[in-house]
This record gives C-alpha cells, structure tokens and sequence, in this order.
C-alpha cells in the first residue's frame, strides 16, 4: 500500500527575515511610556537601522529599536526612538499620514506572507503621534483602527518611549463588521512582524523611511503592500 505524503507550499518570504522571540508576560505591562515592569528585561532589543528610503542620517537625527512580549489577548510593543526633530503637521489623521513621523508596525496574523494593500491578510499600522492608528481599508481608503491599539509615548532625555498593546485579527477580519473579535495566542505561534519609522524633520514629506528587515529586490517600501517582507515573531515561554 502506497500512501501520499501532505505538500507543502514552499516558504514564499524574502530570503535572510529575522527571527525574534517575544516572551510570555504573565502580567500585562502597562501601556504609559514609561515600561519599567521587569518584564520588558527579558525581550532582547531589536534595531531599526534598514535605510528604505531617503539620504543617509547622523545618529543625532534618528536613532530606533523595540522589543516585544506578550499575553493571551494581545501583542505588547516598546519602542526606543532617537529623533531630534518630531512632526505631525497634517492634522488629518487620514491624509499623509505616512509622512508625518510615526511609528509602522506590520502584522501578519498567520505568516503567510503575500499582497496585503486592499485586504487584511495583513495590517500595516502606522502609528501618530497623536497615538492614532491608521491604514488602508478593503474599500482602498485610510481607515482609522486605533481601536485595535492603545498606544502612549513619553520623552526621556533625547529618547522617545513609546509602549503599544496591540489586538490581533485574522485575515477574516470585516471593515463593516461590529463583531470582529481577536484571537487568542497561544506559545509557540509565528506571527509576520516588521517594524519601521518614517522620519519627517520638516518637509511636505517624509525625508527617511527606516526598517527593522532588509529590502531585497523590488521597491524597498514595499512592505505596506508585501508581507513576503516581514520577519518571524515566535511567541516564547
């Protein structure tokens, strides 16, 4: 007797992604900026230094890195930025919102990689300054989604903290829909992540573009459209 063996669809993401291991946070941090539960001591640092797009930048002008835990409900971001200059000067939350300075997390719930721009096979938040969350709905326009995400941030020194708890969708999730409900996670899921910064210090628009994965082939800001981009977050112990 002859039996099949299952195929498998070959990992479809760009060569050389990271691989970072979030730990298990039996109590929740608390979102303020501040992120002084022990914790936070536990997750390893992971940096920002992927020159996308824009001319080279001193270390004075931007500098970043963050790091990860979690709890069964959701996703808990802290992110370190050095930026001498900090601009939100389009007060529309839904217009260029990209090329004001905030923070970009992308979430892709399952790993799965592929195009994401029109559907929610990934999320691309970009986060204001005004602790906003924003990105492109299955309608094509912005949309507002800062109900999936607390977010706060406060300047230390010449470093902005800024802590996130973020609720994570599957690719069903439904714009028009009042009962979306997040998923539970569990140790040892692999979640898409990539994280970047666009840098502003006093233009129409963005003069850097800065992310945590390389750019290989195609457009290096290709991420908001490709999940093929992002990196592996595994959920540790």
């Amino acid at each position: 007797m002859f039996f099949l063996l299952p195929t498998y669809a070959a990992d479809r993401h760009a060569p050389n992604r990271l691989n970072y291991y979030a730990p298990y946070a039996t109590k929740a941090p608390k979102v303020d900026g501040i992120a002084n539960e022990n914790i936070w001591q536990s997750a390893k640092w992971q940096n920002l230094n992927q020159r996308w797009l824009g001319p080279k930048f001193s270390k004075e002008d931007f500098q970043g890195r963050y790091k990860v835990v979690w709890t069964k409900s959701k996703l808990y971001f802290m992110a370190e930025i050095v930026d001498d200059i900090l601009i939100d000067s389009h007060r529309d939350p839904l217009k260029q919102y990209w090329d004001d300075d905030c923070l970009e997390i992308f979430i892709d719930e399952d790993f799965s990689g592929g195009e994401h721009q029109y559907n929610h096979n990934a999320f691309a938040y970009h986060m204001s300054l005004d602790n906003q969350a924003i990105d492109i709905g299955t309608n094509k326009l912005a949309q507002n989604y800062s109900h999936h995400v607390e977010s706060r941030w406060k300047q230390q020194g010449n470093k902005v903290v800024w802590e996130l708890s973020i609720d994570i969708y599957t690719d069903d999730y439904q714009d028009a829909a009042t009962d979306n409900q997040p998923i539970e996670l569990t140790v040892g899921k692999v979640i898409g992540l990539m994280v970047a910064y666009c840098d502003n210090d006093g233009s129409e628009l963005r003069e850097n573009f800065i992310g945590s994965e390389s750019a290989v082939g195609g457009a290096p800001d290709r991420g908001w459209i490709d999940a093929d981009m992002f990196g592996k977050l595994i959920l540790s112990k």
